[in-house]
């Protein structure tokens, strides 16, 4: 009788760690991570940040849109702006959606975000923009800037 409770607690056992571990995970869609102007808690600038911020990945949150901007030399990142997105190109009809870029040039939101009809303009310190003229299909910039298609700079 005693082999047969420890065998029951063993099994319950693991199975609410194998839950716990689970919903972990799940949990991490529901964790707020957005950039703000003059953080410097972002890191691996260039890189497709929802590689790690997703539901299976070691990031913090779940990334909706994430990217970096560059100074104009595409070797430096820029330290603050931001980018917007518009309901028409060109940073033409409603503004939707501004996302601060950081310190380290990385901008990143989980906030939900419907990207269909949405086109990105992008704003530096120094007041110099620039901006998409196709909708977006995803927020996951750094996919294609600086992977193939050019990275993204301003002065």
């Amino acid at each position: 009788m005693m082999k047969r409770m420890n065998r029951l607690f063993f099994i319950a056992f693991i199975g609410g760690l194998v839950t716990l571990v689970s919903c972990k995970k799940s949990w991490a869609c529901h964790e707020e991570n957005i950039s703000s102007a003059g953080g410097d808690d972002s890191h691996n600038q260039g890189q497709n940040c929802m590689q790690c911020h997703n539901s299976t990945g070691e990031g913090e949150g779940c990334f909706n849109v994430a990217g970096t901007l560059y100074q104009s030399d595409l070797l430096n990142t820029q330290n603050g702006g931001k980018v917007e997105l518009f309901t028409e190109a060109n940073g033409g009809g409603t503004l939707k959606y501004t996302i601060d870029i950081d310190s380290k040039g990385n901008f990143y939101s989980t906030a939900a975000i419907d990207f269909q009809g949405l086109y990105p303009k992008i704003t530096s310190l120094t007041g110099a923009t620039i901006a998409m003229n196709s909708s977006l299909s995803s927020g996951a910039c750094n996919s294609c800037h600086g992977a193939s298609t050019i990275k993204l700079g301003l002065d």
